[in-house]
């Protein structure tokens, strides 16, 4: 069979690697790809951004299955296009997908369907979002409203932190917004641990995927500003059986129904962003409507099934008639970013040093691409040193290590990434 991953990022490698290592597999397609998936055994890159020319092509090459990464193509209804034309594709529709490129919807949504999440308020308007903050002190959660790349959200720790954000998503008229929507959600603070809790979803049935967890901050110890997420490690250790059985009960059952219930089905990749607690108790902090990266690189190296079969019949409605086995070694990826990410990163700086993978590891690529010969950055987070081993140490171990070899000026990464589930 033939298949096409659409996307460029970690994300996107992770997934066309693990699906190439099916023996059903002819060639995978990614569109665009980077540098790492045109390396890559079976896969080719489709130099297509465009969801009526990806449609065409997917039509004329007779494609048996879409696989959708990044979550803008789904927010502009890819999904929509291809069913529309009796293709098989594996995400959620535009209507489906504002559960991430609303904020506001999302609230709403886990609001009306009594799913636990954090107190909000929503705003277009400046003074009143500021009025909110200086009411309600802080710590305080501002989030931009539209999509944000995973940078429109500001854990503000001051009064200062939460007007600067307030301003910077809620411009003077006349001036950009930051997202695709001029409002922004104002959040209660959460304490607890996160966590990234991610499903594939048929519609009606749901198969939960390994648990993970994410480092959003650019700095050890959780500090600096969000990111796109700078590493990841699978399991989550803080997600126990009785979380996980809390989580599918309270949240993620809830939203499948629910999504149902108010006619607009999901299927696809459902991220959950979870808060716990220390008494247990589970708040949602976000929706993703895809799968996580960095979390798809661990996830998709602890996978043993057969990609494409569990796609199958998650298009086929039948995700209750399978089930996911999984590698019981941990995982964890180390990104390796841009100079100045994640503000404005520099491109093209060359990158060398990469090992070849091998069974315990692989270099999965976001931000890169060729010139002349040479691979070099193209983009903010650049790599992802993924790595397999008995336990998170040694796994920490592995990836940095492998880390020291590799270079491109201006190379940023945390040095903690395991931290949690290491001093557990």
């Amino acid at each position: 069979m033939k298949l096409l991953v659409i996307g460029s990022g970690g994300r996107e490698h992770a997934l066309a690697w693990r699906l190439a290592r099916s023996p059903a597999v002819q060639k995978i397609f990614v569109a665009p790809g980077n540098a790492g998936t045109a390396a890559e055994r079976l896969l080719e890159n489709l130099p297509l951004t465009d969801p009526d020319e990806l449609a065409d092509f997917a039509e004329r090459e007779r494609l048996h299955l879409t696989v959708v990464g990044p979550e803008a193509p789904l927010a502009a209804g890819i999904v929509n296009l291809f069913r529309s034309r009796g293709l098989r594709i594996f995400g959620p529709t535009s209507e489906a997908a504002q559960l991430e490129s609303s904020k506001d919807f999302a609230k709403r949504f886990m609001v009306r369907h009594n799913i636990p999440t954090a107190r909000y308020a929503t705003f277009s308007d400046r003074s009143a979002a500021h009025a909110h903050v200086d009411r309600h002190g802080a710590p305080i959660v501002v989030k931009a409203d539209g999509l944000a790349a995973g940078k429109g959200v500001v854990v503000a720790m001051s009064l200062g932190e939460a007007h600067a954000a307030v301003d910077r998503m809620l411009p003077e008229s006349g001036r950009p917004a930051m997202a695709t929507a001029a409002r922004v959600v104002i959040e209660e603070f959460l304490e607890g641990e996160e966590a990234s809790f991610i499903c594939m979803v048929d519609g009606r049935n749901v198969l939960p995927l390994a648990s993970s967890q994410d480092h959003k901050r650019i700095g050890d110890g959780d500090q600096g500003p969000n990111t796109g997420g700078m590493g990841a490690y699978s399991p989550a250790p803080v997600v126990t059986p009785e979380v996980h059985a809390r989580v599918m009960r309270e949240i993620i059952v809830p939203t499948v129904r629910g999504m149902a219930a108010d006619g607009i089905p999901y299927t696809g990749f459902l991220y959950a962003g979870l808060m716990i607690a220390r008494d247990g108790s589970v708040k949602t902090v976000e929706f993703n409507c895809r799968l996580g990266d960095p979390e798809a690189q661990p996830i998709m190296m602890r996978l043993k099934s057969d990609l494409p079969n569990l796609l199958d019949h998650a298009v086929s409605g039948r995700l209750d008639l399978v089930e996911a086995s999984w590698d019981r070694r941990v995982a964890l990826g180390v990104v390796l970013a841009a100079a100045n990410y994640p503000e404005t990163p520099r491109t093209g700086d060359p990158i060398s040093g990469l090992p070849r993978g091998a069974e315990d590891f692989h270099i999965f690529h976001a931000g890169t691409s060729e010139r002349d010969g040479q691979m070099v950055t193209s983009g903010g987070r650049v790599l992802c040193v993924t790595t397999l081993s008995d336990n998170i140490r040694q796994a920490q171990k592995r990836a940095y290590d492998l880390i020291l070899g590799i270079h491109f000026e201006g190379m940023q990464y945390r040095r903690d990434i395991g931290h949690r589930a290491a001093g557990r």
